[in-house]
């Protein structure tokens, strides 16, 4: 855990910080908003972000938003100061911490960031020669390609596998390449000088750099321009970057971990992804079973996310009734872990007595995929013409629109999420939800954008 400290360090802040010590966290100091800022574009990375109220919050997080680097900030300051508090978190806080800190508190903050990135469940026997291959090369620098369904838990084996490594007390760099436009992602990925293109009013360290020492993740990288490819796969065999607009190579030592929920053997043949950088890549497979094949990962996942959410809402543990056992376990999971969480958060929420009972567990997608694929498929094949009398008549634009506006109601707004679970890449859906706009057609959420997932 890798705490930032934006602020005067004296008194009661300084006091937070050496709490924070104590309880693990590595604690760098800043004391003004701009040498934060400045610190971030060189590479000091963090996890964390605690910045005294005083400041100007709006501007800093603003200013992480424009650059686009994602890290929570907390807020805190003198006493339980109501109208600084609000003003904090209307700015974008995630929390506001009274000062002089409690150590409980502070201790709280830490492990619900760590344990966003760090929870990894796996209980079923189908992972268990996943967990055994990582075991044997976790410790090497060998690139690992890590596929699966959307939803299944890619990003937090990554996380995992770093943990596994002898890097793990290095950075672990994240860069999700579904989120970022083509012609930033260079950028992102590389850096840049001040001055190299329109908007760039600073010298930005790249992410490549930011992992140095450390591992770097491609979260979704089937997703990249082809052109993107190329330069990506003379940093892997230089081991070298260009930043844009630089004049010298940097040298960079990582280890590159990449997903995918695409078949990258198929995009390679239709020439959407490249066969040299697939190759380079795909040192290490490690394939994620769909959540349906991992049927003794369900409760323990359930109940992991029960709790998580009852304490994040401030609400009182629930345990899973049998009845809502046995509709977990029944389900499909098309959006896999991810629809799990989501399904849990609500079940959490609509509990009324002291289990979560199936009334509460609202499940998705029903319609579209039995938990029996062999069963759908005899179902399919003996289905009467007259079955299909909801869908005759309409044309595919309109069940696909409804499909979408539907699962992005599901899921909150959430269009990561929702385009995790639709099985499409967020820039698809991003057209789709401007083409129902200009249509006049109602989106849930509107058309801010959104913090993207893996």
């Amino acid at each position: 855990m890798r705490l930032l400290i934006v602020g005067q360090l004296e008194g009661p802040l300084g006091t937070a910080g050496r709490m924070a010590t104590q309880r693990g966290a590595k604690v760098a100091h800043i004391d003004s908003i701009a040498g934060a800022l400045n610190a971030l574009r060189n590479g000091q990375g963090a996890d964390l972000v605690m910045c005294d109220v005083t400041l100007d919050i709006a501007q800093f997080i603003d200013s992480l938003k424009s650059e686009r680097i994602t890290i929570p900030v907390v807020a805190c300051g003198i006493g339980a100061d109501a109208t600084a508090a609000v003003r904090a978190i209307r700015a974008g806080a995630k929390e506001y911490i009274p000062l002089p800190p409690d150590a409980d508190l502070i201790a709280a903050i830490l492990q619900a960031v760590a344990e966003e990135d760090q929870t990894f469940i796996a209980r079923d026997a189908t992972m268990k020669p996943l967990l055994q291959m990582v075991d044997r090369v976790g410790a090497s620098d060998a690139s690992i390609l890590i596929t699966g369904e959307s939803g299944t838990g890619k990003e937090v084996m990554a996380r995992y596998i770093h943990r596994k490594s002898r890097r793990a007390t290095g950075n672990f760099v994240s860069v999700n390449c579904a989120a970022i436009p083509d012609n930033l992602l260079e950028s992102e990925l590389f850096g840049h000088e001040k001055g190299a293109f329109t908007g760039a009013v600073a010298r930005r360290v790249g992410k490549f750099e930011e992992a140095n020492g450390g591992t770097l993740l491609l979260d979704e990288i089937s997703e990249m321009d082809i052109r993107l490819q190329a330069k990506l796969l003379r940093a892997i065999q230089e081991r070298e970057i260009d930043r844009v607009g630089g004049t010298q190579p940097i040298k960079i030592d990582i280890r590159l971990v990449a997903t995918s929920n695409r078949d990258l053997e198929e995009e390679v043949k239709a020439k959407r992804f490249r066969e040299d950088l697939y190759f380079r890549l795909n040192v290490v497979n490690l394939h994620l079973p769909p959540l349906r094949q991992r049927i003794a990962d369900i409760v323990p996942l359930a109940e992991h996310f029960a709790k998580k959410y009852a304490k994040a809402n401030g609400l009182p543990e629930r345990e899973l009734s049998e009845a809502s056992v046995g509709a977990l376990q029944a389900h499909h999971w098309r959006g896999n872990v991810r629809e799990l969480e989501n399904t849990m958060h609500r079940a959490v929420l609509l509990a009324q007595s002291a289990k979560i009972e199936p009334e509460a567990i609202m499940l998705s997608g029903q319609s579209f995929a039995p938990s029996n694929p062999d069963a759908a498929t005899q179902n399919a094949q003996s289905r009467p013409p007259a079955a299909m009398g909801g869908l005759v008549g309409r044309t595919v634009a309109d069940v696909e629109r409804d499909l979408i506006i539907d699962t992005l109601s599901h899921c909150l707004g959430n269009r990561t999420h929702a385009a995790n679970i639709l099985g499409i890449s967020i820039r698809t859906l991003r057209n789709k939800l401007k083409q129902y706009t200009d249509e006049g057609v109602p989106v849930p959420g509107g058309m801010s954008e959104e913090r993207a997932v893996s």
